[in-house]
């Protein structure tokens, strides 16, 4: 049921903040409905920033970001919560809400006036809980979880939201290997059989290779390279966004996996 019309298009973006600290210099991609792209880069490349331009957390200063064709500067913020989910990096909780609670809070741009949750909305928060294997937290304040516990939590309110993009800044920082991996099925389960697609940021190019259809590396602030994981993961890729020497090797499913060189000497 997956389409490959454009959902998201970022064109020719700039950002700078107003300490001068960093800027983002003309950035350009697209994600596809039914598509999961992985955004990468070292330290500072800018990824962050540019999810949370994409999330309307901050606005850009040249060039512009359109959801189905519209800018999103001209799409009410109701509307767009109906339509992107974004999960940031790490949430500490502010105050001592539960699990379900939690993820309830998933459901606001659906309820009316009076902000009350029905059955519906607990069903579909229940499922989401269930589909990041944390329906067991239901009832656990947040703060009795641990971090890796509260980012599968945090996933499920993204979830409940039920919007077509889902926008994830390092969504498997604090989760272990096991739950890594789930995470990102789960994401290409959503893209091929609901549709949705992904935005997510990552360190790890080895399982975004595994998982995503296509790889942004930014470095500097650009656009380094983009493209399917097989046509740009690369030693070269490698040693040019990261400055380090690696070999890529091939898997038994096409998928490219890097090894890195130890230092001689």
């Amino acid at each position: 049921m997956t389409s490959q019309e454009t959902l998201l298009v970022v064109r020719q973006v700039g950002f700078a903040y107003a300490d001068g600290r960093f800027r983002l210099d003309g950035v350009s991609l697209a994600v596809d409905h039914g598509e999961v792209v992985g955004l990468l880069g070292p330290n500072g490349s800018g990824k962050s920033t540019l999810v949370k331009l994409v999330a309307r957390l901050l606005l850009p200063a040249s060039g512009e970001i359109l959801l189905d064709g519209r800018p999103i500067r001209d799409i009410r913020r109701s509307d767009y919560a109906r339509r992107v989910a974004y999960l940031p990096q790490d949430i500490r909780p502010a105050f001592a809400f539960t699990a379900m609670e939690t993820v309830l809070m998933g459901r606001s741009p659906y309820m009316g006036a009076l902000g009350f949750e029905g059955q519906s909305d607990h069903d579909i928060a229940l499922a989401a809980l269930r589909r990041v294997d944390a329906v067991h937290f239901a009832g656990v304040l947040l703060d009795q979880l641990s971090g890796g516990e509260r980012q599968r939590v945090h996933l499920a309110r993204a979830l409940a939201q039920e919007a077509p993009l889902l926008v994830l800044d390092e969504p498997t920082s604090f989760l272990d290997l096991r739950h890594q991996y789930g995470l990102y099925g789960l994401l290409r389960r959503l893209a091929r059989e609901e549709g949705r697609a992904a935005l997510c940021v990552s360190h790890d190019v080895n399982v975004a290779a595994a998982y995503c259809d296509r790889l942004v590396f930014l470095r500097g602030g650009a656009v380094a390279v983009q493209g399917t994981p097989p046509q740009i993961v690369t030693s070269e890729t490698i040693e040019r966004v990261y400055g380090v020497a690696a070999q890529v090797v091939t898997r038994a499913d096409g998928r490219p996996m890097v090894l890195p060189c130890p230092p001689q000497g």
